[in-house]
């Protein structure tokens, strides 16, 4: 049973992004990580956030739920700020799935996936049929439905990471913040859990991924952002931000950018593969 409206959980204002970032600075360990980084994301659209190892990344999608210290900058989230969300409407808003989450050994892949209907549920309440048919159907979209009775302690890196996507899934969120989601999957895999962003995208959603593989995120992504030592160094579609001059610059002589032969997307590919043999 969906819980009910409240100030916080009231229809975000028209044309407001459902993510907007401004000025964010975070210091971890005395150390800035994040130096006043802007941007928003958009109900229908995937935005890649890319960079290097240490960029920030990973403490951007912290920061942006409230589970990163914010050292200056606001977030607001369907146009209204972070803070004024209580923890169980900003579930029901937002989906997270980080790059290594934990769970019990011995929880069920089909209870994983039900724990994303808690925040939707009254106090006390069971899951209802239809949850249960929401939670199916996110094991089904991330591509786990036989794994559903399986312990999470039996499941491969890559197959726990399907997992923690339905539960996320399972949660019907307006925007899904993912980390790394394509990690220890094979190409085919990867290529299935971006297309299930794209179809979120398509029915609404609002999707910021983090994603190592430039050629992916240029792929899949209608935008991405590309931090650099805790800045955003370039914004914007694929095609402007993934130029040979940016990614040489963050990435080193050691990369190229070439034209993908049907698309015209940039293919970002180590510069040994353009040497004859």
């Amino acid at each position: 049973m969906t819980a009910p409206t409240s100030p916080s959980t009231a229809a975000a204002p028209a044309g407001a992004p459902l993510l907007a970032v401004d000025g964010l600075r975070v210091a971890l360990g005395g150390q800035e990580v994040l130096a006043g980084v802007s941007l928003t994301v958009e109900a229908g659209e995937v935005v890649g956030l890319v960079g290097p190892n240490g960029a920030g990344k990973s403490t951007l999608l912290r920061a942006a739920t409230g589970n990163a210290p914010r050292a200056a900058g606001e977030v607001r989230v369907a146009g209204r700020p972070l803070e004024s969300y209580g923890r169980g409407a900003l579930a029901r808003l937002v989906a997270v799935v980080q790059q290594l989450p934990e769970a019990p050994p011995t929880l069920l892949v089909r209870e994983l996936a039900l724990l994303g209907r808690h925040p939707h549920l009254r106090l006390l309440a069971r899951e209802s049929a239809r949850d249960h048919a929401i939670a199916e159907e996110a094991l089904r979209r991330a591509g786990c439905l036989d794994l559903a009775n399986r312990p999470l302690g039996t499941l491969s890196g890559g197959q726990r990471r399907r997992a923690f996507i339905a539960r996320g899934l399972a949660q019907e969120p307006r925007l899904l913040l993912l980390d790394e989601p394509t990690a220890n999957l094979d190409a085919g895999a990867q290529a299935e859990i971006l297309e299930v962003a794209r179809e979120l995208a398509a029915e609404g959603v609002a999707v910021l991924v983090v994603v190592h593989d430039l050629t992916l995120a240029a792929s899949y992504c209608d935008r991405v952002v590309l931090l650099h030592e805790g800045r955003i160094l370039a914004a914007g579609v694929p095609s402007e931000v993934l130029t040979a001059a940016v990614v040489r610059r963050v990435y080193g002589e050691r990369v190229t950018v070439v034209g993908h032969p049907a698309s015209g997307r940039p293919l970002i590919v180590p510069a040994r593969m353009e040497q004859a043999p």
